[in-house]
């Protein structure tokens, strides 16, 4: 529990955030130290300059368009050392000293364990829809322990041989962690949740950034499934029902936390992410069903 560490950061114009990671990064209590790898895609701000002055064993520089997410997770296991690897997002600050060590802590204590996620916090200037639903997948009674699975890359560990027998896919632009992690457990890998493992981390996406981000998860969503399209996929049970079950959460979230006033961005958000998901599953599931039938 005390060997050296290997902690693989992506970044792309992490400027404004990224110090503060990195700062907190090498202010661990973990006795063994930190060996960092870093993958960076292209930054044009100070991100790069930032990297190299915090003395990275790796700094691997790609363009923009080299940009594969499975792969870039592939290289850098393969460039980390040891059993366990951390994987941070460089704009994924540890909330304080004990975070590697609760995060591996957790990954040391059970059995056939392929991963484990640290919990999550949004910023202070996290807008109410996206703060609302950090509590549903990270907070203290957080709805996700009744979903049928949720993992997320943004701060977890990985362990070496369940990554050998299952990499990480490398024709996936969205969601990638989600189908790895799916792909784990139906091989008999477990999946485990640090709740005092913690990293600040939070986006506030334009409506237009929020419709492509549910597109892109909802597209690459789609390979996995089975043949027959499901009922969800359409607008009255993709878009209409949902989006009103999405409104009920939002208006008793928003009541409980004092924000009644975000209601009403909360509704257009909520809006252009079922859009967003539902039209990116037809044109997912066209793509790796039909064609593949084709």
């Amino acid at each position: 529990m005390s060997n050296p560490i290997s902690i693989v950061m992506r970044s792309f114009n992490d400027g404004p955030l990224i110090g503060a990671t990195l700062r907190a990064v090498h202010a661990q209590d973990w006795a063994g130290g930190i060996d960092l790898v870093h993958i960076d895609s292209g930054s044009k701000d100070d991100t790069v300059p930032i990297i190299r002055s915090f003395k990275p064993r790796v700094l691997i520089e790609i363009q923009p368009h080299e940009y594969v997410p499975g792969r870039v997770l592939n290289r850098g296991m393969r460039e980390a050392r040891g059993d366990w690897v951390v994987f941070l997002n460089s704009d994924a600050e540890p909330a304080d000293r004990r975070w590697l060590a609760e995060l591996l802590a957790v990954a040391h204590a059970g059995p056939r364990l392929g991963t484990v996620f640290s919990r999550q916090i949004p910023r202070p200037d996290c807008q109410a829809v996206y703060a609302h639903d950090y509590d549903r997948c990270f907070g203290p009674e957080r709805e996700s322990r009744a979903w049928d699975h949720f993992f997320s890359m943004v701060s977890c560990a990985v362990y070496r041989p369940a990554w050998t027998e299952q990499p990480f896919r490398e024709d996936l632009q969205y969601a990638e962690d989600d189908e790895w992690s799916r792909r784990l457990k139906d091989h008999g890998w477990g999946v485990a949740f640090a709740d005092r493992s913690i990293a600040i981390h939070s986006h506030n996406y334009t409506l237009r950034q929020a419709y492509k981000r549910c597109h892109g998860d909802s597209f690459a969503a789609a390979a996995t499934q089975p043949e027959r399209r499901p009922k969800w996929s359409n607008w009255i049970y993709g878009v209409a029902l949902p989006w009103l079950s999405d409104l009920r959460r939002d208006w008793a979230w928003c009541a409980r936390a004092g924000r009644r006033r975000e209601f009403g961005h909360c509704a257009l958000v909520r809006l252009w992410q079922r859009c967003g998901k539902t039209v990116g599953f037809r044109r997912g599931w066209r793509h790796y069903h039909q064609r593949s039938a084709a």
